[in-house]
């Protein structure tokens, strides 16, 4: 199974990055395809997006000036499943990609992401002080996955949050 490509372009307003695509967008060539995953329904509910998009619509998304990547390239089952070594080789390319793009924030899609991507531990969810790159916001928000525990509204409400930043008034997506 190959990686799915990156929806990237420069300055976009969020650039989200995830651990590594699912099996499933692996195989659909889509991100956040699992029918578990809440990602796009985030988007939709918080009002970052018009409409509830579907995965095979994530390039349109970089219409509204959003894109894609992950830490890691390779699908797995897990998270748990990446190696060190691949964390390591992702944390180098991730910034590369973040410096060259320059987006207004880099939105980490799971404090595990933020983790590898910083060497950080211990961050609140939301913009993080010091980023790696300087003039980019890094702002830390739960995993959309179907396996992460907490309840939607409680995630819609940490999404939510990005709009400060990227000059949407809350309410009006």
């Amino acid at each position: 199974m190959k990686p799915i490509s990156d929806h990237l372009k420069e300055h976009l307003s969020i650039l989200f990055v995830g651990y590594n695509p699912s099996i499933r967008s692996g195989e659909t060539g889509h991100h956040y395809a699992n029918p578990n995953n809440r990602f796009y329904r985030i988007l939709f509910q918080t009002g970052l997006t018009p409409r509830l998009y579907k995965p095979q619509e994530d390039q349109d998304l970089l219409e509204l000036g959003y894109g894609f990547t992950n830490i890691v390239a390779r699908p797995s089952l897990t998270a748990a499943e990446i190696t060190p070594e691949e964390y390591r080789q992702g944390r180098i390319i991730l910034r590369e990609k973040i410096q060259n793009m320059q987006p207004r924030v880099v939105c980490f899609v799971g404090k595990g992401v933020y983790e590898q991507y910083s060497g950080r531990r211990g961050m609140a969810w939301g913009s993080q002080p010091d980023p790696i790159v300087p003039g980019v916001v890094e702002y830390v928000c739960p995993s959309s996955s179907g396996l992460v525990r907490m309840k939607l509204e409680e995630m819609v409400a940490i999404y939510t949050g990005i709009k400060t930043f990227i000059g949407m008034e809350l309410g009006k997506g």
